[in-house]
């Protein structure tokens, strides 16, 4: 599994959707309570993601590494290769003289809400679809960003 800004991902290439669901029947039975993966099922493969936010917890656990070691061997037993090239993960990152100002436009804009462990900073989506937006506080804006500002 590889870390990425939302936890710990890995992605499982198979030659049919039918051994993506039997990838996904057998991490059925590994899953315990708050230690659930995220997982993207296609013909092709599977994308499993252990969350490092967990409610208003943030961190992976020991639970997420065992979960992770399990997933891994038995894909690896099913004959199904980890494929660290095929794992994609976004992060925003916006920067802002004005954080605080800025936060509710972009949580309205986005639908998103705000990380409980630093909700003066970060908004995250409550599906776990779309990318964070994690907000850089700035003493002033980079010399391109200045020139782009809107007009008020």
């Amino acid at each position: 599994m590889a870390f990425a800004s939302r936890g710990a991902y890995a992605f499982f290439r198979t030659d049919s959707f039918a051994a993506s669901a039997q990838l996904i029947d057998a991490m059925s039975g590994m899953a315990l309570d708050g230690h659930e993966p995220d997982v993207d099922i296609r013909g092709d493969g599977v994308t499993v993601l252990l969350r490092a936010f967990k409610g208003e917890h943030y961190g992976l656990t020991q639970r997420d590494l065992e979960l992770a070691r399990s997933i891994s061997t038995t894909a690896r037993d099913m004959g199904l290769p980890a494929d660290p090239t095929a794992v994609q993960s976004l992060l925003i990152i916006p920067g802002a003289t004005d954080r605080r100002g800025i936060m509710p436009f972009w949580q309205a804009v986005l639908g998103y809400d705000r990380r409980p462990d630093s909700p003066d900073e970060d908004l995250v989506d409550a599906h776990g679809r779309g990318a964070p937006f994690w907000f850089e506080e700035m003493d002033e804006l980079r010399p391109m960003a200045a020139q782009m500002r809107c007009p008020r």
